[in-house]
């Protein structure tokens, strides 16, 4: 009788703590407060409004930008440009997960099959506790076919053959979700539109599986471009080393595309999200590329109307000296203390703390490029973007550009430079950084 009563004593408490009884509004009680920790390489940038364009004249005539005011959300954003040795912590992770996935099929330590109560779990997950041995006959034996054949080895040396880190992964069309012909009817109890998937494919909705979309790219950056960007220009020793090497480690990682830019934000995001999950914490947003929007504000520092990151109408310091690495005079190239890429960092940071928001690379934001998206996008977060399909025209495929780089005239540092490059295309001017919304207004 005594244990019955404990018992109905602790079921009245537990379920008194909701207040449903209670008469008052008083919201969901257990809930621990929860603040934002500032982001590994992150800094913060408040929510603001500015002069979103040109300071200067319209040196290329381009026509594609004007000034007006926008007001933009607070948001976290890299200090610095993503390097080449944290891009190679994805290019390894993706190889990892091949190699556990084909060990897997064969030797089950690698995969798991069941929770910790018996129950399947259907596709099984990597093990990552278990170590690869190459020194294993039978693992090696498995691996030997993601190596490159031995008529393509340079040297002999036995390497991953690169074409085949594949990564997949899935987002959410949130736009296509929104869309009111796609949204659940309730009084018929099903969707009636339709949407498209990530190979243009239309499709009649009916569930919300329509609206996730699945995609599968090569992660490993062009180390060619350094030839093929450059006509007549002994460029190999960087098309060898700039990479892997870890001479260059700290310099930005250059010869990723647009498609492999956002690959990279959303594995980021699943690193910290899982390891989040493992914890028993609660998720954080997405990492992703920036607007051009954010970009161009994150770019000013706070000042508003000026030309440069740094203030001012110069590219020199008080000293004469160059405060970016870019080309500057009739193409002196090392003038600036770079000849390609720096490491990052080199240059003094602007007001909000970031660094080579000019110069160095150029870097890839989330935003198509239209010459009169300024007419068209909101006052409010503005942003425009296309999802371009394979078969689509060339005009289609364009994305903006910012900051200019260690090859590119001062023009291109502006602030309110806009420029733009094709989605498949990789450049040995071009890298990025990633952004992430802050949780709250601030």
């Amino acid at each position: 009788m005594k244990k019955l009563l404990v018992i109905s004593i602790l079921f009245a408490i537990s379920f008194s703590c909701s207040n449903y009884n209670v008469g008052e509004l008083s919201g969901v009680e257990g809930r621990k407060p929860w603040f934002e920790s500032v982001p590994h390489g992150m800094v913060f940038v408040p929510m603001g409004s500015f002069n979103m364009g040109p300071s200067d004249q319209d040196v290329a005539w381009a026509m594609t930008a004007y000034q007006r005011t926008v007001s933009v959300d607070a948001f976290w954003m890299d200090d610095t440009e993503i390097t080449n040795n944290e891009y190679r912590q994805f290019v390894y992770y993706v190889r990892d997960s091949i190699m556990r996935r084909k060990l897997g099929e064969q030797i089950e330590d690698f995969l798991i099959s069941e929770d910790e109560f018996g129950n399947p779990i259907e596709p099984p997950i990597i093990n990552w506790e278990t170590e690869i041995d190459m020194l294993d006959e039978e693992q090696a034996e498995i691996l030997n076919e993601l190596y490159l054949a031995e008529h393509e080895r340079f040297y002999r040396r036995k390497e991953i053959d690169t074409r085949k880190l594949m990564f997949e992964y899935y987002r959410v069309d949130m736009k296509q979700a929104a869309k009111k012909s796609n949204q659940y009817n309730f009084d018929t109890k099903e969707y009636s539109g339709s949407a498209m998937n990530a190979q243009g494919e239309i499709m009649d909705v009916e569930d919300r599986s329509a609206f996730v979309l699945r995609d599968v790219i090569n992660v490993y950056p062009d180390t060619l471009c350094w030839i093929s960007d450059f006509t007549y220009s002994f460029n190999e020793p960087y098309t060898n080393m700039y990479f892997w090497h870890p001479s260059y480690d700290n310099y930005p990682v250059v010869g990723v595309n647009w498609k492999q830019a956002r690959a990279f934000t959303i594995w980021r995001t699943q690193l910290l999200n899982n390891e989040l999950m493992r914890n028993g914490e609660g998720f954080v947003q997405d990492y992703r590329l920036p607007s051009e929007t954010e970009w161009e504000y994150g770019a000013r520092g706070n000042l508003d109307l000026s030309m440069y990151p740094w203030g001012g109408m110069y590219t020199r310091n008080k000293q004469g000296c160059f405060v970016a690495n870019f080309k500057p005079l009739r193409g002196n190239y090392v003038d600036d203390g770079g000849m390609i890429p720096v490491a990052v960092g080199s240059y003094s940071p602007n007001e909000y703390g970031l660094f080579d928001m000019a110069g160095n690379v150029a870097e890839w934001t989330a935003n198509s490029f239209d010459e009169s998206a300024y007419s068209f996008m909101h006052d409010m977060n503005p942003d425009y973007n296309y999802e371009a399909l394979p078969g689509d025209p060339v005009s289609m495929k364009r994305k903006v550009v910012r900051g200019g780089s260690w090859k590119d005239i001062g023009y291109f540092l502006q602030n309110g430079t806009r420029a733009y490059e094709f989605q498949d295309s990789s450049k040995a001017s071009i890298g990025f950084r990633c952004v992430r919304s802050y949780l709250g207004v601030n």
